[in-house]
């Protein structure tokens, strides 16, 4: 799409809102995962939580608070919270709410909540219009899981051992001994020594020699840096090595979930979700694909796969017009950042 086009549609989409006096609100998401090895940081062996409750508290200059708010988070580990009007979230924090940690009431489930509060980031602003999203919050288990590595021993330090030395002895002068003489040695014959025979060295012999066969290509390393691509780059062949954990081929039920199934079929592949236009619906499923193809590729795109895929189910659940459009505006901002993409090899 030409970029004065996706001006154009962005305008034509802020005035239907204008004209519909829609106000503006503000929208709070993350997720949270079990801490398994009770590292105290996100590593592999970690997966998202469910049924936890998250609560975002906002506190002023004095530290007393004027806004708080809970959720639970949903099958994917990821909380939404949404705030009419223009709040101010600036200085506000999420964190895993005691009561909600404590109700897993199992000891091998993530029951205690771990980590300090993550405080509210701004991820987007658009005519009123904003959304904050939280590092990632942890829960532990009473004891971490058996196949966690384990930390290395505390070694034991002794301290260092002072030799004794006793004092020295005066020495005595040693007693005179008067040897007798000794008789005289008999004269032996002096031989010649024996000759050792020669042997030649056995011929050296060049080791075997093994040829290794050919290492694989070495797969592509997610750009740290911010990286959003739009969909017509997705599409092009030359571009196809960054395809990551879905392929053009994978349906947009398994993509996104039951809920975009029933709105668009489950025969639907994401190759054709990124040829979607003409109407609001197919364009949040463009826009929604190509975000998620951005949060794999990416370790700096505004919004993590979770998120992607939450924001799109909210969108389809609210069946309205307005939600829908709102979505893929935001997806539309995000999907226009500097694209990292080189040719394959």
């Amino acid at each position: 799409m030409d970029p004065n086009h996706s001006l154009l549609f962005v305008a034509l989409l802020v005035l239907c809102l204008a004209v519909n006096g829609v106000t503006g609100y503000a929208t709070v998401t993350g997720s949270v995962f079990c801490d398994q090895c009770k590292d105290g940081e996100r590593s592999l062996f970690d997966f998202p939580v469910s049924g936890i409750k998250v609560s975002v508290t906002c506190s002023d200059e004095n530290g007393q608070v004027y806004m708080s708010r809970e959720e639970t988070t949903n099958w994917l580990g990821g909380y939404v919270m949404r705030f009419d009007g223009t709040p101010d979230l600036s200085n506000c924090y999420a964190q895993v709410s005691e009561s909600g940690a404590q109700q897993q009431g199992s000891s091998s489930s993530c029951s205690i909540a771990s980590g300090p509060a993550q405080k509210l980031k701004l991820m987007f602003s658009f005519f009123g219009f904003e959304t904050f999203a939280a590092d990632v919050l942890l829960t532990q288990p009473v004891q971490p899981m058996s196949y966690c590595p384990k930390p290395p021993p505390t070694p034991v330090m002794f301290p260092p051992q002072v030799p004794i030395i006793p004092p020295p002895r005066q020495a005595l002068p040693p007693p005179e001994v008067k040897l007798p003489p000794s008789p005289p040695k008999p004269q032996v014959p002096l031989l010649p020594p024996p000759q050792a025979p020669v042997t030649s060295p056995p011929p050296a012999t060049s080791p075997p020699q093994f040829k290794l066969p050919p290492l694989p290509p070495t797969p592509l390393v997610p750009f740290v840096e911010p990286s959003a691509c739009s969909h017509q780059l997705w599409m092009r062949p030359e571009y196809r090595c960054y395809w990551r954990v879905i392929g053009p081929d994978t349906k947009v039920a398994v993509a996104f979930g039951l809920i975009a199934g029933r709105r668009y079929g489950t025969d639907m592949t994401v190759r054709e979700a990124l040829d979607g236009r003409g109407e609001a619906y197919k364009t949040l499923l463009r826009e929604a694909t190509t975000a998620l193809l951005n949060s794999y590729n990416s370790l700096g795109f505004p919004y993590n796969s979770i998120a992607v895929i939450t924001h799109t189910n909210l969108a389809l659940l609210g069946n309205s017009q307005h939600d829908v459009l709102m979505t893929a505006i935001r997806f539309i901002k995000a999907n226009s950042g500097t694209c990292k993409f080189t040719i394959c090899k």
